[in-house]
Order: structure tokens, then sequence, then C-alpha cells
């Protein structure tokens, strides 16, 4: 009987949205983990200088092993929210049962949904510090991995990555859902089967996670309606609408390292290179909005202050590494050093010339 019953409740468990892979099976090969580590991990044993993770770092936030990560968590907890994967955003022009004001206010839905997240992990940052501005050793501490759920959770530095790295998901969704970076089937007519590519470069201004303006919406942008019976031609709530099924770039194989591709499996992503084109656009983006991110530390915090919780999210022995002043702390000393040895090489010039005026006029 107990057999039984689990089964039946989990036929009652909605399934995912397809998205990049978070696992390896089932057709996904962790390409939201390879993504991932190809645009932020730091290449073989090189130190971080803030722009990229040191290894067990990495792994919080991309996932290792049996591991989704920070990078994988959306799919874990917000697997029916099409707003944490950039779904339901769909449009084609001419006799389309969406207008283009519903398809925006989808997109944007998950553009206010990422923005969400990233500034949760703006303030969840904080926590890396104490009152003095010194990094708080529980706080940083990587002796477990991270849990991914915040209700358990209670390390800063895991609470951090966590929150960014859910941004980061609907981020690299966007290329493979959308067709920003794609191209159409030019051997098949345009039609909710094939709907237009807009081929466009990463980073996305659609993706201002730092701001609070509405971001411009390009006329043809579209991204694929989702149903539980996911398929082309589009049933149920999708019936004559571009669907995720016949638009996404979900899956292939992704180097971790360099982010090169190799068979692509789904429609879209096999016509012409439009696999590639979604992978490079999210590692591209996902380089982007750490920068992003960095830049709004420094404005919430100061660039003394940001610098420490920079260099505590991308280390892995962060009370060694990091405890020293910063790479900013010393630029700025160095550059009011030399800022004083100016001023005082100017006023001894200004002493001297005001002598020899006065000599001569003697």
């Amino acid at each position: 009987m107990v057999a039984v019953l689990l089964v039946s409740c989990l036929l009652w468990v909605p399934a995912p949205a397809t998205a990049f892979g978070t696992i390896e099976g089932g057709g996904q090969h962790r390409e939201h983990e390879r993504i991932t580590r190809a645009a932020l991990a730091c290449h073989a044993s090189a130190a971080s200088s803030g722009d990229c993770f040191e290894p067990k770092s990495a792994d919080q936030l991309a996932g290792h092993r049996k591991s989704f990560g920070a990078v994988g968590a959306p799919d874990l907890t917000e697997v029916s929210d099409p707003s944490a994967h950039c779904d339901d955003a769909d449009y084609l022009d001419g006799g389309y049962p969406r207008t283009r004001a519903q398809a925006t206010r989808g997109l944007l839905a998950c553009v206010d949904h990422l923005r969400g997240r990233f500034r949760e992990a703006v303030e969840r940052a904080a926590g890396l510090l104490d009152d003095g501005d010194a990094l708080v050793g529980a706080e940083v501490d990587l002796g477990i991995d991270c849990v991914l759920d915040a209700g358990s959770e209670q390390r800063a530095k895991c609470r951090t990555v966590e929150a960014f790295g859910r941004a980061l998901h609907g981020a690299q969704d966007f290329y493979s859902h959308s067709n920003w970076a794609d191209v159409t089937d030019l051997s098949r007519p345009l039609g909710a089967d094939n709907p237009p590519g807009l081929g466009l470069p990463a980073p996305s201004p659609v993706l201002d996670l730092r701001g609070t303006g509405t971001p411009a919406v390009p006329a043809a942008l579209s991204t694929g309606c989702f149903v539980l019976r996911d398929r082309v031609p589009g049933v149920e709530a999708c019936t004559g609408r571009v669907t995720h099924a016949g638009l996404n770039k979900d899956n292939g194989t992704v180097d971790p390292s360099t982010g090169g591709v190799t068979a692509p499996t789904t429609p879209r992503g096999s016509v012409a290179d439009n696999f590639a084109r979604a992978v490079t656009g999210a590692i591209v983006e996902t380089r982007h909005q750490w920068q992003e991110f960095r830049a709004a530390l420094q404005a919430a915090y100061g660039r003394t202050r940001a610098s420490l919780m920079i260099c505590a999210l991308t280390h892995d022995d962060p009370l060694n590494d990091c405890r020293r002043h910063s790479t900013v702390t010393v630029v700025l000393v160095i550059s009011a050093g030399l800022i004083g040895l100016a001023g005082a090489g100017l006023l001894v010039f200004r002493i001297r010339r005001r002598r020899g005026w006065l000599m001569r006029r003697g």
C-alpha cells in the first residue's frame, strides 16, 4: 500500500520544464554546471583575483558529482515557476493567440524574478563580515558543501552564492529558451514550429539585473510556451503557439574549460550553430552578471568591504587569503601615497619659484 501511494504521489508531481541540464542522464549533460565552470571557474591551480572561483568555491556555485550547485537550485525548488526559467513569453507576428504585450509581461516577470535573486545575493553578502569589517570564519567555511535550502543553510557564503546562482540559472536559460541569439531554419517556412531567430549577441540589455527600470524588449523576441506534454505542435494551453519543445537549445555536450560544444540534440539546437550560440551567450552573460554583482557590492558596501566580500566568495581559504589587505586597499594606499608625493613636490616647486621671484625683485 505504501509503495502504491508513493507511486501515485509521484505521478502528480509536476515535471520541470526542460532546460540546460543539471544532471547527467535523461538527455541532459550537466549543461548549467559546465557553462558556469567555463565562465567563472579558475583554470588549473590558478589563484583567484576576484574574476574566477577557486575549485571548492566553484563546486558550490556550479555543482559537482551529484550536487546541483547553486546554479541548479531552481531545478530543485522552482521547477514549475516559468519566471525562474524565462518560459511562457512566446509571441509570433501575425494572428498569434497572444499579444506582444502579454508576451512582454511574461518576459518582464522573469527579469523581475532574477532581479530579486540578484538583490538577495547582495544583501546576504553583508553576513560575510562582522561589525569590525573582518571576515567571520563560520560564515565562509566550506568544510562541508553548501545546502541549497535557505531554511537550513546559515553560512553567509553559501546563502550568497545560492541567491546569485539562482539568478544565473534564469539568465542562462534565457539564451536557450528564447530566440535572442539563434537563427531560424531557412529550409522551412516561418511559423509557430519555426519562429524567426534574432541572432543577437550577449550580454543582453534585457537582463539588466542591477537596474530597476523596464528594459526594452525587441518586437520579435519570444520564449517558448510550456506545459507538461511539451511538444511540437503545441497541445493544451500551448495549441497554436511557439512551444518550449520547438524553441529550446538545452542539450548537448559543453566543454567546462573552453565552452566548446558538440552533439546538440534538440531540434532548434541542431539548426545551424544554434546550440553553440546559446551556450556562448550564456557564458558571456554569466561573466557579465558576475561583473555586475561585484559592482553592486561596491555600490552597496564601499570598495574596501566589497573587495573582502568578493575575495571571500571566490577563495577556498578566505581566512588566510583575504585577511591581508585586499588588492583594492593596496591600490588605494599606493594611490594616496603617490598623490601625497605629488602634492609635496608641487608645494616645494611653488616655494622655490616664489623664492626666486622674491630674489629677482630684491
